[in-house]
């Protein structure tokens, strides 16, 4: 009997899968399939788990994993049985080792189901700055009416119909903010690694990595949603942070490397940036110590920008779907590109 490995045991309890999702996908198997459901708990932060005895003998034989990331020794496990790996996971950096990279398995991510809810969120921040929500949250902890502040020209209060919002990226992420931006008046351009590509809906403009400086400086909120490869760490750093206009704004949602951190305090410091939104660092979670704590410039959040009540419900449509492609030995939807590394 031919068997499929579910190891999806998150110890936080919005991504830990339940048992209905469980059986749909033994439903889409069908009667020839076993399926293997681990109950050891494996983390879902980040690119995903480093794997548990459990999981690994339960890779052993297997033809189909699906995990939290694919920890190497699963991998390793199952090199001569497995044909198709799944992460529920968006970013892949840490799954893409020499055990899968020699492995005949195809693997496949969970990237698209995110998309939509990390849009929402992207677009609520941008309302959030331009709006000065920021000054009244910490107005209210200071219990001062600062009334003055927003009413006196010394803070920049903007509309979202008009700003200039840039890009770094235009996956699904970026193209689900653009959709949305473009459909409140908002001019939206981006750079992304192949910039020749048919253009997504809202995107007026698309250049590539090296003309992401002057991206920067027609831009009033810098969006990073690029993948974490070798080739986009730090790609946001001085010579991008000092091309933007006064008082603009940057959001991160991607992974904090993309974003040197020294460099964005600098410009927070200086007053060349009116302030940040970040949903990732580059030390997660963020040290005690850490300057972005108290700094007045910058909102943290603990990266939950893809928190959703439809998780499990988007991500057992995509795995449902995925299965009946694998079946019919069809090309699977979110097929990772082990070279370009997302």
């Amino acid at each position: 009997m031919r068997t499929a490995v579910i190891d999806l045991e998150s110890p936080r309890p919005v991504w830990r899968v339940p048992d209905w999702a469980v059986a749909a996908v033994g439903d889409a198997l069908g009667d020839e399939w076993q399926v293997r459901r681990v109950r050891s708990v494996a983390s879902s932060d980040g690119d995903g788990s480093t794997g548990s005895d459990e999981a690994e003998e339960a890779a052993a034989g297997a033809e189909i994993y699906m995990g939290w990331g694919v920890p190497a020794r699963v991998m390793a496990a199952g090199a001569d049985s497995l044909r198709w790996v799944h992460s529920a996971a968006a970013g892949v950096r840490a799954s893409i080792t020499p055990a899968l990279r020699a492995s005949r398995a195809r693997f496949t991510n969970s990237r698209a189901i995110q998309a939509e809810p990390m849009a929402d969120w992207i677009l609520s921040a941008i309302g959030f700055c331009f709006r000065g929500f920021h000054l009244a949250v910490t107005a209210q902890r200071e219990r001062r009416w600062a009334k003055d502040a927003f009413t006196d020209g010394s803070t920049s209060v903007r509309e979202l119909e008009g700003a200039r919002v840039g890009l770094v990226g235009l996956g699904g992420i970026g193209s689900a903010v653009a959709r949305r931006c473009a459909a409140l008046g908002m001019e939206v351009q981006a750079v992304r690694r192949r910039a020749q590509r048919r253009r997504p809906r809202g995107v007026l403009w698309v250049g590539g990595p090296a003309e992401l400086p002057e991206l920067a400086s027609r831009s009033d909120v810098l969006v990073v949603t690029a993948a974490h490869t070798p080739s986009t760490d730090r790609i946001v750093g001085g010579h991008v942070l000092e091309r933007l206009p006064p008082e603009a704004f940057l959001i991160n949602v991607a992974r904090g490397s993309l974003v040197d951190e020294k460099a964005l305090l600098r410009s927070l410091d200086e007053g060349r940036l009116a302030g940040c939104v970040l949903d990732v660092v580059e030390q997660e979670p963020l040290p005690q110590a850490h300057p972005f704590w108290h700094h007045p410039g910058v909102m943290i959040f603990p990266h939950v920008s893809s928190v959703s009540s439809r998780f499990w419900q988007r991500q057992t449509a995509l795995l449902v779907e995925n299965i009946g492609r694998y079946r019919a030995g069809r090309k699977l939807r979110n097929l990772v590109d082990l070279e370009a590394g997302y």
